[in-house]
């Protein structure tokens, strides 16, 4: 039977921990920021699955796997704070104008 990979990530501070268990082992490393912590995760899976060729990694940030998303997107793309740093979009003045009557 498949059993997922799991890596899981802590904040310590200005440290993070990630946690990865696999088969029933588990191996811990630190790192300084969220984006090296994943690197890190990835050295974690190759030391404990060195023979496996076809691996799923299930990242979570304290057990969340959206909230691990965000967080590694919002620090591999450099953003403060997503809320704030999206630009504003668009928005149109009047209704669209209908389509030519042709296309109707």
């Amino acid at each position: 039977m498949y059993e997922p990979i799991l890596a899981n990530y802590t904040a310590r501070g200005t440290d993070w921990t990630v946690e990865v268990k696999a088969k029933g082992q588990t191996k811990t490393a630190t790192a300084p920021d969220l984006v090296t912590a994943r690197e890190r995760a990835d050295t974690l899976v190759e030391e404990l699955l060195a023979n496996d060729k076809k691996r799923t990694v299930v990242h979570t940030l304290d057990g969340d796997a959206v909230g691990f998303t965000a967080a590694y997107l919002t620090a591999r793309l450099g953003l403060d704070n997503p809320v704030t740093t999206i630009p504003a979009q668009a928005s149109a003045d009047k209704a669209p104008a209908p389509p030519p009557a042709a296309m109707a």
